[in-house]
Formats: C-alpha cells, structure tokens, sequence
C-alpha cells in the first residue's frame, strides 16, 4: 500500500494504491464521512491483480476541503475527479464506490460514460432525497451536529466507540478506523466536519441521482443491504426505481448494513472476480 499526495487546481489530494500499475485499474470513491481505506480489505485481496486506486475526497481525511459550497455539487465534483484520473494517468477504469461515493460516480458516468467500463455500487446511488420524509434542512442540520460533536478524550474510546458500531472487526478494519479520527486540542475528532458534511447532503437534494438514471449504460451492479429491517420498504421502493430505469442489477446481500463492504468484503471480492476481467 502507497500513500501520497498530489494536487490539482486548489486542491491537495491524498491518494492510497495497491497493486501493480500496469493492472487494470480499479477507482474508488468511499461514502460520507469516510475515507480511501474505507476499501483496505477489498484492495489487500485484489492487489496481485488490480492497480486498486482510491482518493480521500474534498474534506476528508488528508484532502484539503473545498472554499466554496457550491464545489461539492454533482458535476462540479465530477469534473474535478475526472482532472485527478488525468493527472495519475488513467484512462479507462473499473468503477467501485460506496454511499455518497456511488451517487458521484453516476453523475461521473453520465458524463465520461466511455471511461467507465463497469461499475459496482455498495449500497449507495439508489436512495434518492426525494423519497426520504426528512427535509433538506433536517438531514442537513442533523449531519453537522452529529460530525462536529463526534469528541473524544482519547484514541481508546475513539476506537472502542467505532468498533461497537460494526458488525465485525479486523486489524485493517481498525487501520482504516485509525484514519477516520483527528487529534485536536488534546482530543480525538471526527476529520470531517460539519460543515463539509452540511454542504455535501444539500449538493445531493440539488442533483438527485434518480435523474440521471436513464442516461446511464446498463453495466452497473447494486450491492444493497438489508439491515435494519425497518428500512426495508424504502430500500424495495428505490432500488426497483433504480433497476426499472438504468437496467442495471441489484443484489441484495443478507445480514448487511449500510457498511456492507466491511461486513462482507468478501461478498464484494467475490462480485469483482466474476464480473471484471
């Protein structure tokens, strides 16, 4: 595993790789909140035989946050992920996101459609705002306070705190863990703050990814969750959107969370063996 920066435009870029470089490459774009090593199990496996590059985006981990709100728009963040493929010299890619990550890479798709040539999506991309009861304002409100009092008076109950909230645990799974926190004023914090959080969920009301669904090649699988129970209804009612629209496939994968990928890394190692050559 590589870790380094480089820079486009404004912005200092972290990027994590494994793998060789003469591989076909796999793209990852992790979900709110979370960084590149959100995919650190699923690289470890496919390394020997995928160049497997994954960036921490705007405000996240080591990636310096955007000025202005409007930058964390759909196509403005599109255009600046298609500068940072540029840069590292990538051409054509195999497409793998999650959460808000999968929602970017179909408005990426829409756009640089020939880039792409299949794409894996864990449990994001589908659950679009306007299917949702809560408001702009509520969800907004909700994540800024939920990342800016995420405090901790030290790495230990960081940690201990993250790993009560997971289905299962690893030494990796608690590598990636370790970037998620900030050391500031003698505490341990979320890295992303509120405020990239807060202009992020009013970017996806702008520009919902239901919109987009119909200029979509078809070569596109859904991992979807399935846990809580509770959300069942809502997850049927936008995935079959989804489906009915794009022509794409979704799996639903038991006993997962939103946080699918670490629940079962295998499920999506097993999905990236069949399907990309």
């Amino acid at each position: 595993m590589e870790r380094y920066f480089i820079t486009t435009g404004k912005s200092k870029i972290h990027v994590t790789e494994w793998g060789n470089e003469n591989n076909p490459v796999i793209f990852c774009l992790h979900g709110l909140g979370s960084t590149s090593l959100s995919f650190i199990e699923i690289a470890e496996q496919l390394k020997d035989d995928y160049r497997i590059v994954a960036i921490d985006s705007p405000g996240h981990g080591k990636t310096s946050p955007f000025e202005h709100a409007e930058e964390y728009e759909m196509y403005s963040l599109v255009d600046w992920i298609h500068n940072i493929l540029k840069q590292l010299g990538i051409d054509q890619f195999y497409f793998l996101s999650h959460s808000w990550g999968s929602s970017i890479a179909l408005f990426y798709i829409k756009k640089y459609q020939t880039k792409v040539k299949s794409t894996i999506l864990i449990d994001g991309g589908y659950q679009t705002k306007r299917s949702q009861d809560q408001t702009m304002e509520e969800e907004a409100a909700f994540y800024r306070r939920d990342f800016d009092e995420y405090v901790f008076n030290d790495w230990v109950s960081f940690i201990k705190s993250e790993k009560e909230a997971y289905t299962r645990w690893s030494p990796l799974l608690e590598r990636a863990v370790m970037d998620l926190g900030i050391e500031k004023d003698n505490k341990v914090h979320w890295h992303t703050s509120g405020i990239t959080a807060n202009h992020i969920i009013k970017a996806m009301y702008k520009d919902e990814t239901e919109d987009v669904y119909e200029d979509l090649s078809p070569n596109i699988i859904l991992l979807r969750a399935t846990l809580p129970k509770s959300w069942d209804e809502y997850r049927s009612k936008t995935s079959t959107i989804f489906t009915q629209k794009t022509g794409g496939i979704v799996k639903q994968v038991p006993n997962t969370t939103h946080m699918l990928h670490w629940d079962k890394p295998e499920v999506v190692v097993e999905e990236i063996q069949k399907n990309w050559v």
